[in-house]
């Protein structure tokens, strides 16, 4: 019944569109003979709107007890278009499917008005999406690119007012958590989507797509916000002319320079973890380039899982660097005293192949020790891998038992990190072993992260190896001094810190005291514990 009335529903408004809307959208597509005239027009017609001062001409003092409003998309951020957005719920919070239909209707969307594309981008992404997802992709995936896309004068501006409240036509959802969250705003009214169960059904609630002028009236009465934000279009003009001061966010801005680009260290709030399997903005091209270079992708993924699984150290290098892999090795293999256990290498955590590419650069087999490990990944695995149990006593006898036996790797991060930071090291390395060398590891992709916390850990190699041309570089330092060591009569810390603040300088990161667990409480809202099956039944059996 539910799937019927939603089908009902979905087909009304359909048959209004097409009917009662027919004349006025061909006659809009129509105008002016062709796109090329209508452009032209679309262009007189902003040349003939009230103008309004740049954002960088509005001055930030005395500016707190200020009311701003604004949208995010033409006043916020560098580039108008929400696109990219709408496809990384697709693509993230969807399938792949999802995000191939997005793309297919660019054309459709591209002649459609303003109102029509909206609704055919809520109901194409959010049709049958999980309540939960769209919750995972706003908190983890999102705000990465609002922050890199964030316009530097509009953000200083937004930063030096006491009340903030924005008003958008996208769907509330999108925004709301990375306005409140990140740039503190005290309301964001934004388009309400009709659900049923824990789905999302496609279809905008019964209220409809927000209209910002009309939204802001209803919101403030009479009264009129001291500063408004907004782009060169009509629309806006009509927003922020409701306001004391307006002030437009020029796309051209970033056209002149980098003085609209935000860095990393004014971020608001630093970004330390974020989710998701894309590392670029998805622009229609930037997406259709995507899709074109799948296949080739995931054969060159396979061809270098192969080449590293099956050949020789000499031979996978030659192979993989030839297939467009870069690899960048500082350092060599360090000296071996007279000890009999092994040496000890202490390496950053960017992705699961970090003891896979070591292995292969120093040319030996290594042993690698992780706390969470698919099954897939041991399997695929080219050197041998055991999996901790998080019981320290236990854990530091089979480390014990590994060192004995040759030498080890360990990520004392417990998890990756994306960034350029390093999560607090856990301590328990610096107890067993003398003989410890640091080895700073650092990835580059440009399309596809090799990581996931809510995704699946087994397809974290294959997303790696697709993007064209991935990027390790390894710098291995050298061996930690014995009166640096526990043996020389530092404690376990001490020598953990020291670690990590000397592979942080090496690569310019930042040190945090952050853990595995806040990683994953954030991103996935659990404690990244993958368990096998046998522990599962176990534990059910109970």
């Amino acid at each position: 019944m539910v799937f019927q009335m939603v089908l009902l529903k979905l087909a009304d408004w359909i048959l209004y569109q097409l009917l009662a809307n027919s004349c006025y959208r061909a006659a809009r597509k129509m105008r002016s003979y062709g796109f090329f005239l209508k452009n032209q027009s679309l262009k007189s017609s902003q040349q003939q709107a009230p103008s309004f001062p740049n954002v960088f001409k509005c001055g930030l003092e005395n500016r707190g007890s200020d009311i701003l409003v604004c949208d995010i998309h033409g006043g916020l951020l560098r580039t108008e278009s929400f696109f990219p957005y709408f496809m990384l719920v697709a693509f993230e919070g969807g399938s792949i499917l999802r995000a191939f239909l997005l793309l297919l209707s660019c054309p459709i969307l591209w002649v459609l008005d303003y109102e029509l594309k909206l609704r055919a981008m809520i109901f194409i992404t959010f049709c049958g999406l999980r309540l939960k997802d769209m919750e995972n992709v706003s908190r983890a995936v999102l705000p990465k690119f609002y922050l890199e896309n964030l316009h530097l004068k509009a953000f200083e501006v937004v930063a030096s007012t006491g009340s903030r409240f924005a008003f958008t036509s996208v769907p509330r959802v999108m925004v709301e958590g990375f306005l409140k969250e990140y740039l503190l705003f005290d309301n964001v009214t934004g388009t309400e989507l009709h659900t049923v169960g824990h789905y999302f059904t496609g279809l905008v609630s019964d209220s409809g797509l927000v209209l910002k002028h009309r939204a802001l009236k209803d919101y403030f009465g009479d009264k009129k916000p001291d500063i408004g934000l907004g782009s060169s279009s009509l629309h806006d003009h009509l927003f922020i002319s409701l306001c004391k001061e307006a002030y437009v966010v020029s796309r051209d801005d970033g056209k002149s320079g980098t003085s609209s680009v935000m860095p990393r260290d004014k971020y608001p709030k630093p970004l330390v973890f974020h989710d998701g399997r894309l590392a670029f903005l998805p622009a229609p091209l930037a997406t259709l380039s995507m899709f074109m270079w799948l296949p080739i992708g995931v054969f060159l993924a396979f061809f270098r899982l192969f080449v590293g699984i099956h050949l020789p150290y000499k031979l996978a290098l030659f192979l993989g660097i030839w297939s467009g892999l870069d690899l960048r090795v500082k350092g060599c293999s360090p000296s071996r005293s007279g000890h009999r256990k092994g040496i000890l290498y202490v390496c950053t955590h960017r992705t699961l192949l970090d003891p896979v590419f070591l292995s292969t650069s120093l040319g030996q087999p290594l042993t690698a020790v992780t706390y969470s490990l698919s099954r897939m990944s041991e399997i695929i695995a080219p050197i041998k891998t055991v999996r901790l149990t998080r019981d320290r006593k236990q854990d530091g006898r089979t480390m014990q038992r590994l060192l004995s036996e040759g030498d080890l790797v360990v990520c004392p991060e417990g998890t990756t990190c994306r960034e350029p930071y390093l999560l607090r090291f856990s301590s328990l390395f610096a107890e067993l072993a003398n003989e410890i060398v640091p080895v700073a590891m650092n990835t580059r992709v440009s399309m596809f992260y090799g990581t996931t916390a809510s995704g699946l850990k087994c397809l974290d190699p294959i997303f790696f190896l697709m993007n064209p041309r991935p990027s390790y570089h390894i710098q291995i330092l050298e061996k930690l001094p014995r009166e640096l060591t526990c043996a020389g009569g530092r404690s376990s810390c001490e020598v953990a810190n020291y670690i990590q603040r000397k592979l942080a300088d090496t690569l310019g990161f930042e040190c945090t005291t952050l853990t595995r667990k806040d990683k994953y409480m954030m991103l996935a809202g659990n404690e990244g514990i993958v368990q096998d099956k046998r522990e599962k039944s176990q534990s059910i059996g109970k």
